[in-house]
């Protein structure tokens, strides 16, 4: 087991990719706080795991005192933390003519500034276990999509954050920070937020080659195995990197006319 007995907080961790992360991380022997905003959904995590070694804990990762809730419910049920996963995020549509200033403070909130404010209240706790950090960005990080401004905005600043924070926090305190920048992921929100925008229920079967060459979109589960390796000692001594979890490079891309 790569995380055998290693303390873990997951945030927005009741859907999606922090769901996959949570139930690998628990079957590779992990401990986990897992966190998110509806406790119906957390609650039924916590049943379907049938596992000692989770606990939820629901709660708006942007209120003042968030951070403090969630390390000190960590440390007050397992006695220490290894390691924290940024993973909570909304993702809301918005180009420039629709998006102001009190929108992008917003998700400046909870993408940028929430995963700020965690790692700053878990450092003095993942100095003690020489533990690490994986935030779970966006490929959308280095440009994004015309409607997707804002988002963009705050998963490249979550990103010059985890470069940054790599350095610094290693070379001080031993503390690991990396960033895992997912693809299109078939998520249950992304099968809602597209069929919300008029899409039919099987669109992500008929997806254009230059979006999935694999003639799919990724599985939660596959960003989970791409966390894994961060958050294990498999990865050493690898920090302030950014990992992008795609299906064709972000530079260099010669698509076919065909697919454009």
């Amino acid at each position: 087991m790569r995380l055998k007995d290693k303390v873990i907080l997951v945030t927005g961790g009741y859907t999606g990719i922090g769901k996959a992360i949570v139930k690998q991380c628990l079957s590779e022997g992990a401990k986990i706080v897992v966190n998110g905003l509806r406790d119906e959904l957390g609650q039924e995590l916590v049943k379907s795991c049938d596992s000692a070694n989770i606990v939820s804990h629901t709660l708006d990762i942007t209120e003042n005192d968030a951070a403090d809730k969630l390390i000190q419910k960590t440390i007050d049920t397992y006695g220490k933390l290894d390691a924290v996963v940024n993973n909570a995020a909304i993702v809301i549509p918005s180009n420039i003519s629709t998006t102001s200033v009190e929108f992008l403070e917003k998700m400046f909130a909870v993408n940028t500034l929430a995963p700020f404010a965690i790692i700053k209240r878990a450092l003095p706790e993942l100095v003690k276990t020489r533990g690490c950090v994986v935030n779970i960005g966006s490929i959308n990080s280095w440009s994004g999509e015309p409607d997707l401004l804002a988002y963009s905005i705050s998963k490249g600043a979550l990103m010059t954050m985890s470069r940054n924070l790599g350095d610094s926090l290693f070379r001080e305190h031993g503390v690991r920070v990396n960033q895992i920048n997912p693809g299109w992921v078939l998520t249950e929100n992304e099968l809602i937020n597209q069929r919300a925008q008029g899409k039919n229920e099987n669109w992500f079967e008929h997806l254009p080659n230059v979006y999935a060459p694999a003639k799919r979109l990724f599985k939660p589960e596959e960003m989970a195995m791409a966390a894994i390796y961060l958050l294990s000692d498999e990865s050493g001594p690898i920090s302030g990197q950014v990992i992008e979890v795609e299906q064709f490079p972000m530079i260099g891309r010669n698509p076919p006319k065909g697919d454009l």
